[in-house]
């Protein structure tokens, strides 16, 4: 403000010093009586619901991986079923004729956020149980850990709060297994 104040006084030969500290001090006072540089607009209702909006995404974004269960613990949830705990397979059907961890269900990583789309009646009509809850404990597991990586991510997108992604997934629970079965 002041460069291009000195700067245009500086141009015109006729001004004499005296009147530059008047001009500079009359644009300070208009500037103060319309608008200070540190007050801020008034947002509308529309801007302070998208800056809501845009704050959630973010928290959604904030911690995208979903919490790492290691085999140990995911072994005991394996052996105590609980009803609200989920564990799912999001291998192929293909896949899944291998076998399965025990307790586990099936939806395939193609069809999930589809499924969590569903209503509760079309839910259980399709796959055979009941619609896990946002809110409910929900193990992924795969054949390597990438595609549950992904089932945790399409999760947390549709609202589910507790997450948890079992990495070692089928290729580690098989190896497991098996050190067990020939160590006896």
């Amino acid at each position: 403000m002041f460069r291009g104040t000195f700067i245009r006084t500086a141009k015109t030969a006729t001004r004499s010093f005296a009147v530059r500290p008047a001009i500079v001090s009359l644009k300070a006072v208009r500037l103060n009586s319309t608008q200070t540089p540190s007050a801020k607009p008034q947002k509308t209702p529309e801007e302070l619901a998208r800056k809501a909006a845009l704050e959630k995404q973010d928290n959604l974004q904030r911690d995208w991986d979903a919490k790492v269960i290691p085999y140990e613990e995911f072994l005991v949830k394996t052996q105590n079923p609980s009803p609200d705990t989920y564990i799912i397979d999001v291998r192929e059907p293909d896949e899944v004729i291998q076998g399965m961890i025990p307790s586990a269900v099936n939806i395939p990583l193609t069809v999930l956020a589809n499924a969590l789309h569903m209503d509760r009646k079309q839910f259980a009509e399709k796959f055979g149980f009941e619609k896990p809850r946002t809110s409910q404990e929900v193990v992924f597991y795969c054949r390597s850990g990438k595609r549950s990586t992904s089932a945790s991510d399409v999760a947390k997108r549709n609202g589910y709060t507790n997450i948890l992604n079992y990495k070692g997934s089928w290729l580690e629970w098989t190896a497991k297994e098996n050190e067990k079965a020939a160590s006896k």
